[in-house]
């Protein structure tokens, strides 16, 4: 009796000790890739947004989830080998920033691991990304920021902006998909509605931008409109924005960091809101969701922002109605 009562308290032991050795083993800690086409201090914002985004739902860096970032700094030709590693990396998701060109690098990495897009320019049914808005059907979710289709919108809110443009220069980036696609197959039909006249301009370096900037003043437009902000766009924004100002040409953009800079409008999705959502994509599928069960989400909220300072530097007025509908006002 004594031994089986040994034996029976030698198992319970065992037992207690096994399950103890199981609590104590530490749990997988999700690692998320990041891949963005810009450098890390243009991206802060978005990053940091949906880092602390992804903290309201619980997630803390470090902690219970980590984050691998992988940066083209501004060259898009590093994108694919950037995947790549991300996939070796065993990563659980990867969340690709913006860029179509990153999208693509991703899709083209990996059919398995899960890929949660941030505002891709391009439609992603088109694209090739997904099967269709409601049952994306393969490995990628998320949101698209309708690009091209507000190029239109945001010519009309130009317009009523400012009355008197009739010629406007368009100034783009052609390894921006998503800036083709608006200069090409968008802008033109929105214009001939509106009466106005465009005429386009590539920019493919840095070097590209006095001698656009040239010919543009030689054509004599009334009014600058840039769709997309690229990383090359970016790196030159101060520049862009500078010839505007000099030129007294007023401006529109596709986001307000150009208008902060001293562009004169913007019209786009409002990037908080894009960035909250991320984290619900995220956490959904560390939980088990699959990205094809996922309806990809489109845009509900936009912002409309209008500099004054500006304004009044070039010598314009902007007409009372469409301020009272501006999300922000720089004055």
């Amino acid at each position: 009796m004594n031994r089986n009562f040994v034996a029976c308290s030698l198992g319970a032991l065992l037992f207690a000790l096994s399950v103890s050795a199981q609590a104590q083993q530490p749990k997988k800690v999700p690692r998320i890739g990041y891949l963005s086409a810009t450098d890390p201090a243009s991206d802060s914002a978005r990053s940091e947004a949906i880092r602390l985004a992804l903290r309201a739902l619980g997630y803390t860096e470090g902690q219970n989830i980590a984050t691998e970032y992988r940066y083209a700094e501004g060259k898009p030709d590093r994108l694919p080998a950037l995947a790549a590693e991300l996939v070796r990396l065993k990563v659980d998701i990867i969340v690709v920033a913006g860029a179509d060109t990153a999208m693509r690098a991703a899709k083209n990495a990996t059919k398995t691991i899960p890929i949660v897009m941030v505002g891709a320019g391009l439609d992603p049914v088109e694209a090739g990304y997904v099967e269709s808005l409601a049952r994306p059907g393969g490995n990628v979710t998320g949101l698209t920021s309708l690009g091209g289709e507000l190029g239109g919108k945001r010519l009309e809110l130009f317009k009523e902006a400012v009355p008197k443009v009739t010629r406007v220069a368009v100034l783009y980036d052609p390894a921006t998909p998503d800036s083709v696609h608006d200069v090409k197959e968008v802008l033109p039909v929105a214009a001939r509605a509106l009466g106005l006249t465009l005429r386009s301009w590539e920019v493919r370096a840095a070097e590209d931008f006095d001698k656009v900037f040239a010919a543009i003043s030689k054509w004599r437009p009334d009014g600058l409109y840039v769709p997309r902000r690229s990383p090359l766009m970016r790196d030159n924004e101060k520049r862009i924005v500078g010839f505007g100002l000099k030129s007294r040409l007023p401006s529109a953009y596709g986001g307000r960091v150009s208008v902060d800079a001293g562009g004169l409008m913007s019209y786009g999705p409002d990037p908080a809101d894009s960035y909250r959502r991320v984290a619900v994509y995220v956490d959904k599928i560390l939980k088990g969701a699959k990205p094809a069960d996922l309806p990809v989400e489109q845009p509900t909220k936009f912002e409309l922002v209008i500099n004054l300072k500006t304004a009044k530097q070039i010598g314009i007025t902007i007409p009372q109605r469409v301020l009272g509908r501006a999300d922000k006002v720089i004055k």
